[in-house]
């Protein structure tokens, strides 16, 4: 794999979509130097960035759309950090022990149009540098049964929280019930889609639910 990933430098090489610097599609340079999210949200949601950051936005919009699959694993470094960092509260303040990771799904059409869920992709990642000594990813509960309109393209939060009634479900619950839950999304804007997902999860037997996101 390893002689593959170079040849595959050499012949594909990557440039930082910020900078245009060789090497990563996002280099840690434009990314020390993005904003961190100071606005608030719902009080069970902890992003780390913030959306409207140029580098950010566009970063993110290479990894859902462009295929520079590659940003989700240096995501993934930073946000790690922030997560080990709330765990620790949240395990001596509130028991929150043993959690089970879940990203937030993409439906079956979307996800067949972009090739992948990039949300997945940075659950692999964080899974791959915590090697479950914190939590454990579980990509076989939570699915999206039902196509929604781009949250993006509604205009206010009522119109975001229609949008999403019922589109969740969950299968498989009993690998959730009396379980802690870290819910993942690639960007949170009001925060309907995991309050969505949360009040699913918890209908289903979950116990204490936390939200993650790249940027907000």
């Amino acid at each position: 794999m390893k002689i593959l990933k170079t040849i595959l430098d050499i012949v594909f090489p990557l440039y930082c979509i910020s900078c245009n610097t060789k090497g990563k599609s996002l280099c840690y340079k434009c990314l020390k130097q993005a904003s961190f999210n100071e606005k608030e949200v719902a009080p069970f949601i902890y992003p780390l960035y913030d959306f409207r950051d140029p580098v950010i936005r566009k970063a993110i919009w290479a990894l859902k759309y462009k295929n520079k699959k590659d940003i989700a694993n240096i995501f993934a470094e930073n946000l790690y950090d922030l997560i080990i960092e709330e765990l620790s509260e949240l395990e001596t303040l509130e028991n929150f022990h043993n959690p089970i990771l879940i990203p937030i799904p993409l439906s079956k059409t979307r996800e067949k149009e972009r090739g992948y869920n990039q949300t997945l992709l940075l659950a692999e990642a964080l899974v791959n540098l915590d090697k479950n000594q914190n939590f454990i990813l579980n990509s076989n509960v939570l699915i999206k049964s039902k196509e929604t309109l781009h949250q993006a393209r509604l205009k206010n939060k009522k119109e975001r929280l229609e949008n999403l009634v019922g589109t969740f479900k969950v299968i498989n619950p009993e690998n959730i019930k009396g379980k802690n839950i870290i819910l993942l999304d690639d960007v949170v804007t009001t925060g309907a889609t995991l309050s969505e997902a949360k009040k699913e999860l918890r209908k289903n037997g979950a116990k204490k639910i936390v939200g993650f996101s790249i940027a907000h």
